[in-house]
């Protein structure tokens, strides 16, 4: 798991089931391998989750990116979709994991 906390501060983790959250402002979480976690708690910060399965979650007022990975018929796990959106407090729950199905944003446990 990585974690930055300074203002500007980024973590990166692209191993499976690799976990990474930033706390400070502007801020910037990725994780790019397979049914990984991002999060962002700091102000004006982002959380991406580019992987297979991967989800995220951020602080109000926050941005979450997220991929949605499917099989292709050379059996390579392809994207499917990508979306972004700001945590608003009603269409997407601030502190709450979302992951993409079939091209929306669906909140897990």
């Amino acid at each position: 798991e990585k974690i930055a906390e300074e203002e500007n501060g980024a973590a990166s983790a692209t191993g499976n089931r690799g976990a990474a959250s930033v706390t400070g402002e502007n801020g910037a979480a990725s994780v790019t391998g397979d049914r990984g976690a991002a999060s962002a708690t700091g102000k004006h910060s982002i959380a991406c989750g580019l992987g297979i399965e991967c989800k995220a979650k951020a602080a109000l007022g926050n941005w979450i990116v997220l991929a949605e990975r499917e099989l292709n018929e050379n059996s390579e796990w392809a994207i499917k979709s990508v979306q972004t959106a700001r945590v608003d407090g009603r269409k997407i729950k601030a502190d709450t994991w979302y992951t993409l199905k079939k091209g929306k944003f669906a909140a897990i446990e």
